[in-house]
């Protein structure tokens, strides 16, 4: 057995950054940018009012000053003369300010009759102009890699830039093995349970950015198993689920051998989740991960989603262990280093009572993974440990 760093290590060996893609400007949130985004104009590309009222001399500004009003300038349509000494021109929020003018007396602080315009009240020290380039100029850059938030498409928008550079995203084929096993909303025989795993490690893996290809069911034989790798050709990651153990009807190892993968190791000292190999084959990385539904989604967050962060091109692609303080004491740990369901709250961390690792309901009320180093001894409440949020 090796350790989860070890294994980690060869998981990333595995893979690597998938090239990239250009991709429509208003499907890209949430995509990862791949190469930086330099703007080309700026913006504003003029100075322009930031309010609406009347465009003046600043020099000329004062209570119970007064102007005749030349003309009118609105969003998308400037003033196109010059404003000279005891003039002013009507302006709206976002229209250009008209040449010869550097201040808006807002429309509150005037009063106006007919084409003439008086200063009512003592305006205040803004000009109330956004300056040409204030918000960004030429040359400035988004840079990469970034998962691209709804505030950075506005911003690329702004840049006038319709296509985005991102990372492909990898394509996962999921297999869930085992004769015991119906899709949801199938009928079960007397025997049977529904294939839960799938789908989650499917939406943990979307929500880090992958896409997903859900392989039927395969069951306990040669042929199936053989049929359902076929199926995921051109897949950058193949994880199975079930069947990578040494019962019997474990048959993943011996048929992805057959197939022609090379392991790169089996077994990991950690709870749960200790039976999961990898390999590749050919091209193709694969994970054969246990069947135990808690087992198959802490192995997800722990090397999956570390894998898809690599393949993104994402540097970081370790989930950072934060600390926090337990609410409740704990026994000592085994000999493996072990990941507890946990619920982590305004009194501390405290461990849910059941870790027993076929029980989704209690993975479901659980916001956290506390990591237990392995023959960690006994703790106190207050004592601080390490967690890896879900």
């Amino acid at each position: 057995m090796i350790t989860v760093e070890d294994a980690r290590a060869l998981l990333f060996d595995l893979v690597s950054p998938l090239e990239s893609e250009a991709i429509p400007l208003a499907h890209a949130a949430g995509r990862i940018l791949a190469q930086d985004i330099v703007a080309t104009r700026d913006q504003p590309p003029f100075a322009a009012s930031s309010m609406d009222g009347y465009a003046v001399k600043s020099s000329e500004v004062e209570p119970h000053a007064m102007f005749k009003v030349i003309g009118e300038a609105a969003a998308g349509r400037r003033f196109e003369g010059s404003v000279g000494p005891g003039q002013a021109v009507r302006i709206f929020t976002g229209a250009p300010v008209p040449e010869g003018a550097d201040f808006v007396v807002i429309q509150e602080d005037t009063e106006q009759r007919s084409d003439l315009l008086t200063i009512t009240d003592t305006p205040g020290p803004k000009s109330n102009i956004r300056s040409a380039g204030v918000d960004f100029v030429s040359g400035t850059k988004i840079t990469a890699p970034r998962c691209l938030r709804p505030e950075d498409v506005a911003l690329i928008a702004a840049m006038n830039i319709p296509k985005v550079p991102v990372a492909r995203q990898p394509v996962i084929a999921l297999i869930s093995t085992g004769d015991e096993l119906v899709l949801p909303g199938e009928t079960p025989g007397p025997d049977q349970i529904i294939a839960s795993n799938t789908f989650g490690l499917k939406a943990l893996l979307e929500k880090a950015g992958a896409k997903v290809r859900v392989l039927p069911i395969a069951q306990d034989t040669v042929a199936s198993l053989e049929t359902a790798f076929g199926l995921a050709d051109g897949a950058d990651l193949v994880v199975t689920i079930g069947g990578a153990s040494v019962g019997d009807y474990d048959l993943v190892s011996d048929v992805s051998q057959g197939l022609g993968m090379e392991r790169s190791f089996y077994k990991i000292r950690m709870r749960p989740g200790k039976p999961l190999m990898a390999g590749r084959l050919g091209k193709t990385a694969m994970v054969g991960f246990p069947g135990n539904p808690v087992s198959a989604m802490v192995c997800g967050y722990l090397f999956l989603v570390p894998m898809v962060r690599r393949m993104l091109g994402i540097a970081q692609a370790l989930t950072p262990l934060q600390r926090a303080r337990l609410a409740e004491p704990i026994d000592k740990n085994g000999p493996r280093e072990h990941y507890m369901r946990a619920i982590l709250n305004d009194t501390g961390i405290r461990v849910c009572d059941d870790q027993d690792s076929s029980l989704l309901s209690v993975l479901a009320q659980a916001n956290a993974l506390l990591v237990r180093e392995p023959n960690d001894p006994a703790r106190p409440a207050g004592d601080e440990v390490q967690y890896l949020p879900i």
